[in-house]
């Protein structure tokens, strides 16, 4: 029995800010942001719309009257909680309508927790050949205006359902892990921003890049040249161009441009658009290798890398399903990109710099977001989620 993803769907804000804006605000080369860093826009939330928000809007296209009540897990993966006690997912369980007898958990490690929330939701299957599981990933990544990370910010969320005899990817086994305790990457209670040191986040994330592979041989794993694609977490896009090159390297492959782009261009194509999407990124960017890659990949196995500061890594292996195109939802997610509104830099400020009230009264928002759900306020420290026009 295969176990895997049968059903994939991504959602990010209504507005975006295009990064060269950000660059002529900045008085830089666009070509800093659109070369140096792999990104054309960062997706950009209103007020209204938050990690749930993005989330059912990300969930509603997999829930269908005949697997409502099929789903027997949520699995929400986020390193934005917008609570310390409630999972995010009870929330989406909810706007999604599905059945009561359904676990919801939320998990955190940074961007690797829906690598995480996978590998669970394979075990569950396991066990119960019959159940579905939904796994969610959804966050917003902040970091400040006039930041070094200013202009990787984004959001984004990302559901897919986990089951046997899947349509999509099935999941391999084997998978090599690696952890280590380090200050990369962090946030702390108290802030509302991020606390990183870029650089040596970037030499970490390679670290555990080659030890997860390390260890993912050792596991009996498929070597590098037994995959056709990969697919990397994706705090921006060039990120991917260094670890590929760098997993390449130390596979003793020469790898050309021509290759990296044959190996690893499809994934990026959305992560372009909306910026970091945190514990999301991973798997946008499987979507987007599904439905942008022009060869029929059935058949062909996907290296796939999964990393949280701080630090986990995890290197996996996946097969791509026959049949799987007809199953993609690339005209929905194009769609959806291309619907959202254009920021100019005030406007962005404006947007970008607003938070929840901490003050727990009564506060309501005004009604921005572009997708089917929103949240409404904030009542008596409780958030209020609505269906767009209710």
């Amino acid at each position: 029995m295969s176990i895997g993803i049968d059903d994939i769907s991504f959602y990010s804000s209504g507005m975006y800010l295009p990064l060269a804006t950000l660059a002529e605000h900045n008085g830089e080369d666009p070509d800093k942001y659109r070369i140096g860093l792999g990104q054309d826009r960062m997706g950009v939330p209103s007020q209204d719309e938050d990690i749930v928000t993005l989330a059912a809007n990300a969930g509603r296209p997999l829930v269908t009257d005949d697997n409502r009540n099929s789903i027997s897990t949520i699995l929400f993966a986020t390193e934005s909680s917008i609570d310390q006690s409630k999972a995010a997912g009870v929330y989406v369980h909810r706007l999604l309508q599905l059945g009561s007898n359904c676990r919801v958990v939320e998990l955190k490690q940074a961007c690797y927790s829906a690598t995480a929330a996978l590998q669970m939701a394979c075990g569950i299957v396991a066990r119960k050949p019959d159940a579905q599981v939904m796994v969610i990933a959804s966050d917003i990544a902040r970091y400040g205006f006039g930041t070094p990370g200013e202009a990787t910010q984004g959001c984004g969320a990302v559901a897919f359902i986990v089951k046997s005899n899947p349509r999509l990817l099935s999941i391999h086994a084997e998978s090599g892990c690696y952890s280590e305790d380090v200050m990369d990457f962090w946030r702390p209670n108290y802030r509302d921003t991020a606390l990183v040191d870029g650089k040596y986040s970037t030499i970490i994330y390679l670290k555990a890049l080659r030890q997860s592979w390390k260890n993912y041989e050792e596991a009996g794993g498929l070597a590098f040249d037994q995959f056709s694609r990969f697919c990397y977490h994706l705090p921006f896009g060039k990120m991917a161009e260094k670890a590929h090159r760098k997993l390449a390297v130390t596979n003793g492959v020469s790898m050309t441009d021509e290759l990296l782009e044959q190996q690893i261009g499809a994934s990026l194509h959305y992560s372009r658009q909306i910026g970091n999407s945190y514990s999301a990124a991973l798997y946008i960017g499987i979507a987007s290798l599904l439905e942008n890659d022009a060869e029929d990949l059935s058949g062909k196995h996907i290296g796939l890398f999964s990393y949280g500061s701080g630090c986990v890594g995890e290197f996996f292996s996946a097969t791509v399903q026959p049949g799987y195109r007809e199953h993609a939802r690339r005209q929905a997610h194009v769609d959806m990109l291309e619907q959202r509104q254009e920021l100019d830099y005030p406007s962005y400020v404006v947007h970008f710099g607003r938070s929840v009230p901490a003050d727990g009264g009564r506060h309501d928002f005004a009604e921005e977001a572009a997708g089917y759900y929103r949240l409404a306020g904030v009542h008596d420290h409780k958030r209020i989620y609505t269906e767009i026009g209710d």
